[in-house]
C-alpha cells in the first residue's frame, strides 16, 4: 500500500532525512522514534507531500505522492496530517471544527460521526466552546477528532499526545488506536514516548541524525535492540560484560533491561545503592558497581548507601532474545 524508496530531504542547514526506505500494508501502524532533532517531523511532512524531495519516491497504492511543486495545495488528498501546530478555526466551536470537512448532504451521518468522535476524545464538555478559549490539550483533541471526521486512508501524526494531560493520555491513546484499527486506517506517528510505541505500533523505525538505523516489528526492535542508543529510547538500560556476569551468549557485551535483573540476598554480585526511585509497582535501583552504573527493579525498599546483591536473570534474557 505505502512504498517509500530512498526518501531524502535536506534543509539549507544540512539537517533532514536521508535514504529512508520502507513499506506498510493497509491498516499497519508505524511508530517513528528518536531523540529531538533526529528528523521525525521532517519525515512526517515529507510523507504527506509538504516537501519536494531531494531524492527518492513515495507511492500510495501505486499513486505517486508529489510535493508542492506539483500541487496548488500541498498534501496528498488521501492522507491527513496532524502537526504540532494544529490547523483549527479559532472563532468557531469545537464541534464545528470537527464537522469542517464533512459533506453537508448527509447531516444525520455527520451528527453520528461527530458525536462518536466527541465521545472518543472526551470533548462533551467543550463541544460548544469556541476553539480560541480551549487549552492546548483540548485543542489537540479537537484536531485529532477533526482529522478523523472524514476518515483518511493514512493518517500522519506528529507527537499526537504532547499537549494532553497525563491522566487523560492513557485512555485517549487506547481509544484513538482502537478506532484506527477498527476503521483499517494506516497510521504513522512520530513520538518520543515508549508508552506510545510498545502497545500501539506494529512496526517501529528508529531515527538518528536523519538516518533510519532500525526498521522492524516493534517487538523485535525492543527485544533485540541494535545498539545502546536504540535500547535507551525505551528506558534505562545496562550494558554488561558477558564473561564477567557469566551470560551464555556469543556477544562480548549484552544489553539488559532493569526488569531482567534479580535483586536477592543470594545474588552473586554486590553494588552500592546510589538512588532508589519509587515507581508504584516497584523500585528502580541505581547501583554503583566498580564505577559502573547498574539499573535494577526491586520489590523491596533499600536505604541509599546500602549494599545490594544483584544478578542478571538468565531465563528472562534468553526468553527475550529467542
Amino acid at each position: 500500500m505505502l512504498k517509500v524508496d530512498e526518501l531524502s530531504y535536506s534543509y539549507p542547514s544540512g539537517d533532514g532525512v536521508n535514504h529512508i526506505s520502507f513499506e506498510l500494508a493497509k491498516g499497519d501502524h508505524l511508530a517513528v522514534i528518536g531523540e529531538s532533532g533526529c528528523g521525525k517531523s521532517t519525515l512526517i511532512k515529507a510523507l504527506y507531500g509538504l516537501m519536494d524531495l531531494d531524492q527518492g519516491s513515495i507511492y500510495w497504492k501505486g499513486d505517486k505522492v508529489l510535493g508542492p511543486a506539483y500541487n496548488l495545495v500541498p498534501g496528498y488528498r488521501k492522507f491527513k496530517h496532524l502537526s504540532q501546530e494544529f490547523d483549527l478555526m479559532p472563532f468557531t466551536t469545537a464541534e464545528e471544527n470537527i464537522q469542517k470537512f464533512l459533506s453537508r448532504e448527509t447531516p444525520e451521518d455527520n451528527r453520528r460521526r461527530s458525536d462518536e468522535l466527541i465521545s472518543i476524545f472526551d470533548l462533551e464538555g467543550v463541544k460548544d466552546q469556541k476553539v480560541k478559549t480551549l487549552s492546548g490539550g483540548q485543542k489537540q483533541r479537537v484536531a485529532l477528532a477533526q482529522a478523523l471526521a472524514n476518515p483518511p486512508e493514512l493518517i500522519l501524526l506528529d507527537e499526537p499526545f504532547s499537549h494532553i494531560d497525563q491522566f487523560l493520555k492513557h485512555r485517549l491513546r487506547r481509544r484513538l488506536f482502537q478506532f484506527l484499527k477498527k476503521e483499517h486506517i494506516t497510521c504513522i506517528f512520530a513520538t518520543h514516548d515508549a508508552d506510545d510505541v510498545l502497545p500501539f505500533s506494529d512496526w517501529c523505525m528508529i531515527l538518528k541524525a536523519g538516518q533510519a538505523i532500525d526498521f522492524r516489528s516493534t517487538q523485535h526492535v525492543y527485544n533485540k535492540p541494535e545498539n545502546m542508543y536504540c535500547a535507551s529510547l525505551f528506558g534505562d538500560i545496562n550494558l554488561l560484560d558477558s564473561k564477567e556476569f557469566e551470560l551464555e551468549t556469543n556477544q562480548d557485551r549484552i544489553l539488559i533491561f532493569p526488569h531482567e535483573m534479580n535483586v536477592t540476598e543470594r545474588a552473586k554480585w554486590t553494588g552500592t545503592l546510589k538512588h532508589s526511585y519509587f515507581k508504584g509497582s516497584h523500585f528502580l535501583l541505581e547501583l554503583n558497581y566498580h564505577s559502573q552504573t547498574i539499573f535494577a527493579h526491586s520489590q523491596s525498599y533499600f536505604e541509599e548507601g546500602s549494599q545490594v546483591n544483584f544478578e542478571p536473570n538468565s531465563e528472562k534474557i534468553k526468553l527475550r532474545l529467542n
